[in-house]
């Protein structure tokens, strides 16, 4: 199989079904398994840089072409779309290999009368390359930053207007493009080192996966935190199979670090999968704790299995039950609940790439309401004094900041303050009114959401 040709087909598969990115490229990978770890890496990287860049790459192609991008036929609109990433966006590829590569697709799947076309597009692009990636010049080839900041955030970083605007009221400019930036960065393999380690085994675990190639940097926020680089395959990273850590971004350590759980909590995780703060609750409340993990499918639950058995974690019971749902059994037993939501997953789009061409004002207006839903079962649970922690990977309000508001004006909570759980964290000043706004580009973390709050009431 040519590599390039199935990223070509990947790519429009992805246009025509609208299946998520990175359930396509895992199967059509696990399917071409033979396939050298360079070629892998090849395709993984074209198929996911062009989904990421698509806006951008579009706009620039619709400079150089009489016929628009959207007025194209499927295959050709993203075989240009696939070669101009790999040339605008990936030094190794000589551009001449990539215009040649291009035509002999062109041609391999019928479409010899469209040769020129595809051979002239790529080629003039190419000649104006320097041009292109630095603005333009005297004359801005990109929308004007001060005239059209709108259509300047979304074309510069491949963003929806309607979520570049969104950023754009609520944070202002400069924030709104820092955080845009980051997204569109190279984001490192984030995993948890299991607390119970002893110095000489995390001493260990790093010198087996330097030998390995992989470059291992501790996170400023949290000891145990280590971000991976040069890493081929989680599965392949030294001690996975044994339990020494899961793969977790430091966003969701730092919620369970601000729930507070102790020796022997109870703590009950209403939206578990795949399970990583179900095993860090799991390990800080030790033996004598103990976690309920649930999730909404059998599917979901098995993950949470996976982890939890891999982690040599015996407190942990996963079970099925829909978040939205009462159960009269955990009425007022929980020391703390942990409730990350169903969201936009806006914080995440530095991962999950394809997030932002799939979400609908439809989907974002329903959000809002699940997670009420959710959140006025989940406080049932908590036991007076105990603590319930609500969290979601999204930066937009009306999911976050607007939901604390609400809850806190309908149940009989308070506030936590959680800043002596973010001592390392900067920008945190909400952490004393009991919540935090995790910002790509701010914080060294993906976009996450954090509130915590007490039941009133003492404890029995």
């Amino acid at each position: 199989m040519n590599t390039r040709e199935l990223v070509l087909d990947m790519l429009l598969e992805m246009e025509r079904e609208r299946v998520y990115s990175n359930l396509l490229i895992r199967r059509a990978l696990d399917k071409y398994d033979g396939l050298p770890v360079k070629d892998k890496a090849f395709v993984k990287r074209v198929a996911e840089g062009t989904l990421e860049r698509r806006i951008q790459i579009d706009y620039m192609i619709d400079q150089f072409s009489r016929t628009p991008v959207k007025k194209m036929k499927p295959l050709i609109r993203n075989l240009l779309r696939m070669s101009v990433y790999q040339m605008l966006f990936m030094d190794a590829v000589p551009d001449s290999a990539v215009c040649n590569e291009a035509v002999k697709l062109a041609e391999k799947r019928k479409f010899q009368a469209l040769k020129g076309f595809v051979n002239g597009i790529l080629r003039h692009i190419a000649r104006e390359k320097d041009i292109i990636l630095s603005g333009g010049g005297e004359k801005e080839f990109y929308p004007d930053r001060e005239k059209a900041p709108l259509a300047y955030l979304s074309v510069l970083y491949s963003m929806p207007e309607c979520l570049a605007a969104m950023w754009l009221e609520e944070y202002g400019m400069e924030r709104t493009e820092k955080m845009l930036r980051a997204m569109l960065e190279v984001r490192p393999v984030m995993i948890r080192m299991k607390e119970s380690l002893t110095e000489e085994e995390k001493k260990g675990l790093l010198r087996d996966m330097e030998k390995a190639g992989i470059r291992a940097e501790q996170h400023p926020y949290l000891p145990y935190a280590y971000s991976l680089e040069h890493v081929e395959g989680v599965r392949n990273i030294p001690g996975f199979d044994e339990g020494a850590f899961t793969v977790q971004d430091v966003s969701s350590m730092l919620c369970i670090e601000c729930a507070g759980i102790k020796e022997g909590s109870f703590v009950v995780d209403v939206c578990a999968a795949p399970g990583g703060k179900s095993t860090h609750g799991a390990e800080k409340a030790g033996k004598k704790g103990r976690v309920v993990a649930r999730d909404i499918s059998e599917e979901k639950v098995d993950l949470i299995l996976e982890n939890a058995e891999r982690m040599h974690l015996e407190n942990i019971k996963a079970e099925v039950f829909d978040a939205a749902a009462y159960d009269k059994e955990l009425e007022g037993k929980a020391d703390i609940v942990l409730a990350d939501v169903p969201c936009s997953g806006l914080g995440v789009l530095g991962r999950k790439r394809d997030i932002k061409y799939h979400m609908t004002e439809e989907m974002l207006e329903e959000l809002p309401g699940i997670q009420k839903k959710i959140l006025e079962k989940a406080q049932h649970y908590v036991k007076p004094g105990g603590t319930l922690v609500y969290s979601t990977c999204t930066i937009r309000r009306e999911e976050n900041e607007e939901n604390v508001r609400w809850f806190l004006e309908h149940f009989p909570f308070t506030a936590e303050d959680i800043s002596g759980s973010l001592a390392n964290v900067p920008q945190a000043e909400t952490a004393a009114d009991g919540y935090l706004q995790l910002l790509p580009g701010v914080h060294s973390a993906d976009g996450f959401f954090i509130a915590v709050f007490r039941r009133k009431g003492n404890v029995c």
